[in-house]
């Protein structure tokens, strides 16, 4: 398959030259877009949307129609995996994902097995209906929640506040975590290499809840399996490069030993300064963020400005040794589902003038 028409988010994530800074959005296709909400509509679920090849091909393709971003992002949801395993997830209205068998005892643990990744074949399906449907215009990137993340889900049965049960069975009962992590890692690895296989040209690990974590565990319980994932990764595909992402919310602390465990790109939450992060990594990881997404709610201009504070931020990509720094405009979480859509267009608009400016300007 051929690289994009359009690579640069390709070449930004592998610290390549490129003509402006690429753009895309965590979350970018979802509910506050009105064309999702009617195709959602017309699958009668979140779960009816995103199992089906066809409709997430659909509002995979969305945003892409309306904004210049630069890469799609496989329509789909972290939790696909432990429901594959059995766990029974659904979504209701208004509470969010819930699993109908958490792993709260020993016995539940020890019966935990990495999925038959055909239960999963819908995923890969739509990979491969999305690239045909791009036709080499852009590429796009498959995802997973990290093993840590996915185990606060499994354990807890459902989002939580203060993550009392897995923080429980960590302290109280280590063996039974690493357990949960490990299986956990072989199987989001074993899907992240089925979805490149599939098509995907990048892949991003969601470490949403590693940031919950105290310094220790977090290297323990979240990192080392990350590690894990990313070195079980296909990191070329049919003569291409693969980037990995790795994005840890609350994450900054721990940017150093994050940027040393393998990943091409390390994405920061909009708590971190993204030129002093730059700094601490040295360009030797690319860096992806990090807007603060409550910035979409203020008027068009003042999202543009925001935008421009980013891009100045992280500076020039090129350095006066010759070498180049990477920089994949995003998000530091994903967009609000209140989101104006009139005010991404402003900011698509400004990341893009603006960082072609930057460079005419070095």
């Amino acid at each position: 398959m051929p690289r994009p028409r359009n690579d640069t988010f390709l070449r930004a994530c592998l610290r390549e030259p490129t003509d402006y800074t690429p753009l895309w959005l965590m979350r970018q296709a979802g509910r506050y877009l009105p064309e999702y909400n009617a195709t959602r509509a017309r699958a009668g679920s979140f779960m009816g949307l995103a199992t089906n090849p066809d409709y997430a091909t659909e509002v995979t393709l969305q945003p892409l129609a309306r904004y210049a971003l630069d890469a799609a992002i496989l329509f789909s949801d972290i939790l696909t995996v432990p429901d594959a395993m059995g766990l029974g997830l659904t979504f209701a209205a208004g509470e969010g994902p819930r699993f109908a068998s958490p792993l709260r005892d020993e016995a539940a643990v020890a019966a935990l097995r990495v999925p038959d990744l055909e239960r999963l074949r819908y995923v890969f399906d739509a990979v491969r209906s999305i690239r045909r449907a791009l036709a080499d215009s852009v590429p796009l990137i498959g995802f997973a929640g990290s093993p840590w993340t996915l185990a606060c889900y499994m354990v807890e049965g459902a989002g939580s506040d203060d993550y009392r049960l897995v923080k429980s069975m960590l302290y109280a009962r280590p063996d039974l975590m690493h357990r949960i992590l490990e299986v956990n890692a072989q199987a989001v690895a074993a899907y992240l290499n089925a979805q490149i296989a599939a098509g995907a040209q990048a892949v991003m690990l969601f470490d949403s809840w590693g940031g919950v974590l105290a310094d220790g565990a977090f290297q323990r319980f979240s990192l080392e399996y990350t590690r894990r994932v990313v070195h079980a990764l296909m990191r070329e595909h049919e003569g291409e490069r693969v980037p990995c992402i790795v994005f840890t919310k609350g994450g900054a602390p721990w940017l150093e030993e994050i940027a040393a465990c393998g990943a091409d790109v390390v994405g920061l939450d909009w708590t971190a300064n993204l030129g002093r992060a730059r700094q601490r990594v040295d360009d030797r990881v690319a860096l992806q963020g990090n807007l603060d997404p409550a910035v979409l709610f203020a008027p068009p201009t003042v999202v543009a400005a925001q935008a421009r504070a980013v891009l100045d931020g992280f500076g020039s990509p090129r350095r006066a040794d010759g070498r180049w720094g990477g920089h994949v405009f995003n998000l530091g979480h994903g967009i609000n589902q209140h989101t104006p859509p009139e005010h991404v267009t402003a900011l698509v608009e400004a990341v893009h003038a603006h960082s072609r400016a930057l460079r005419r300007a070095t």
